[in-house]
């Protein structure tokens, strides 16, 4: 019985209690109820719809402006069935040297960039279009149109494609200007991420002047943890304006997925791109005919250029647009026109951005001291071409100081030897074709002995003109003279 009585009683409490809360709650709902009147909109719930409504206007205006990109390309591989375990029951040995095509899709994605009368233009990466056979292009409305390659540029990773419509009511993009991102600013990326198109996503620009793109693309690029993956290559990072400042073109990422690391090109260093492909079929690349690097601290110490960012001109290519120009071995260029230069790659971009025939200031540091020359930009040649110029490099060779730390890695007969090591000759260089190797010490240059780095390009700015070079070098103990001479 106590057991029964203890029994009723906790039930009885609990049955009470859950009445009560139900009189409770049915008491709020009908307070709430009565009233009928929202909760008041806070200052900080306003700001954040503001913000929502400026992602909905953004996006609504960017979605019609990017496309899907399908590619279908042909490729060879064995037949299937020759890595199947009856194949040979059934067909015998298999032939050998007889490989299958097959047709191969990939989606990307892209950005009507112009339009031409009847023709609209479609940027895109290149590697989006690989080699592809056959293009459609599909639009944000389901139209789809066939494409046509007008042009590519492997050294930025961009293409150019066209389609025809006779309709005139497809919008263009609004293209912005990159140089007015900053830091902190909010992105929305556009594309086709894995096939699921017209996708858009949000973040802010993470980083800018990012470098080391794959396949050596020369860009910087803008980073943003806008969720950026397979199949957004090719698509817009937008502004709040909705204006597009940025082509999305890859990720770092371990696992294929996005992680919060996406890379997109500048529009400022796709406009001149644009241009040539629609004018020309071709992209034209600004030339200056320099081999420039970065130096390190040792060479920075020996010519005075502590505390200065720029590039440094290690050689000249004898006839070209910097050696007609002025401009050295062992020269410091810190400004093209009124841009600053703060690395070799820098510069790289900066000259490839300048038009062919363009005169051009360039600020240089000779020996500490500041000038300015006037250099004429030259149309850069193709890579193929431009690896037969190196017998045309003024001197086609690099030297080093010879530190306390160069010094511990040469043999002992070395010990009071004064001079620089050679640190590189250039393939197909006079140099090369002489004989002259790395880890030569050179000791005299024309005759007269060359102690530190400024002694050396002392020496080549007064040989300059000469077409001829004398060196004295120091080779596992022994004397050896070069006389290297360039023709015309």
């Amino acid at each position: 019985m106590r057991g029964y009585s203890r029994t009723m009683k906790g039930l009885f409490v609990f049955l009470m209690g859950f009445l009560g809360g139900m009189i409770f709650l049915l008491g709020f709902s009908c307070s709430t109820g009565a009233s009928a009147t929202p909760p008041p909109h806070t200052e900080a719930a306003i700001d954040l719809e503001t913000l929502q409504n400026s992602f909905r206007e953004v996006a609504e205006q960017a979605l019609p402006i990017v496309t899907e990109i399908s590619v279908v390309e042909t490729k060879q591989q064995p037949s299937p069935e020759e890595g199947t375990p009856w194949f040979f029951f059934f067909f015998g040995e298999p032939e050998e040297g007889e490989p299958q095509p097959y047709e191969s899709e990939a989606l990307g994605s892209g950005v009507i960039v112009d339009r031409k009368g009847k023709t609209y233009y479609v940027l895109t990466n290149n590697h989006v279009i690989g080699k592809a056979e056959k293009i459609t292009i599909h639009l944000y409305d389901d139209r789809t149109f066939p494409g046509t390659i007008v042009g590519r540029d492997e050294r930025k990773d961009l293409a150019l494609l066209s389609f025809e419509a006779d309709s005139t009511d497809i919008p263009v993009a609004v293209l912005g200007d990159s140089s007015t991102l900053h830091v902190g600013d909010w992105v929305l990326a556009i594309g086709n991420p894995f096939g699921f198109d017209f996708s858009v996503t949000a973040g802010i620009v993470s980083a800018l002047g990012r470098r080391g793109g794959p396949d050596g693309n020369i860009s910087d690029f803008i980073q943003t943890d806008a969720a950026i993956n397979k199949g957004n290559s090719g698509g817009a990072l937008v502004n709040l304006k909705g204006e597009v400042v940025g082509i999305n073109t890859w990720i770092t990422s371990p696992t294929g997925g996005s992680i919060g690391l996406g890379f997109a090109i500048p529009i400022n260093n796709v406009k001149k791109v644009i241009r040539d492909f629609i004018e020309k079929g071709k992209v034209e690349y600004g030339w200056l005919g320099v081999s420039v690097g970065d130096p390190a601290d040792a060479v920075k110490d020996e010519m005075g250029l502590e505390g200065h960012r720029g590039a440094f001109v290690y050689q000249v290519f004898r006839g070209s647009p910097a050696y007609e120009g002025g401009i050295l071995p062992g020269d410091y260029i810190v400004k093209v026109g009124e841009a600053a230069i703060r690395d070799a790659d820098e510069l790289v971009l900066r000259v490839g951005d300048l038009r062919p025939g363009e005169k051009t200031d360039f600020t240089l540091l000779r020996m500490g001291e500041k000038m300015v020359v006037e250099v004429r930009i030259g149309q850069r040649p193709a890579e193929e071409a431009i690896r037969t110029l190196n017998k045309h490099l003024w001197p086609g060779f690099s030297v080093y100081p010879l530190t306390d730390e160069v010094r511990r890695h040469l043999p002992e007969d070395t010990e009071g030897l004064r001079g620089l090591i050679v640190s590189s000759v250039e393939q197909g260089s006079v140099a090369a074709t002489a004989g002259l190797k790395a880890e030569d010490i050179v000791t005299a240059v024309g005759g007269n002995p060359v102690q530190s780095l400024k002694d050396f390009y002392v020496q080549l700015g007064r040989l300059k003109e000469t077409g001829t070079l004398g060196l004295t070098v120091v080779r596992e103990g022994q004397e050896i003279g070069f006389e290297l001479t360039w023709g015309d």
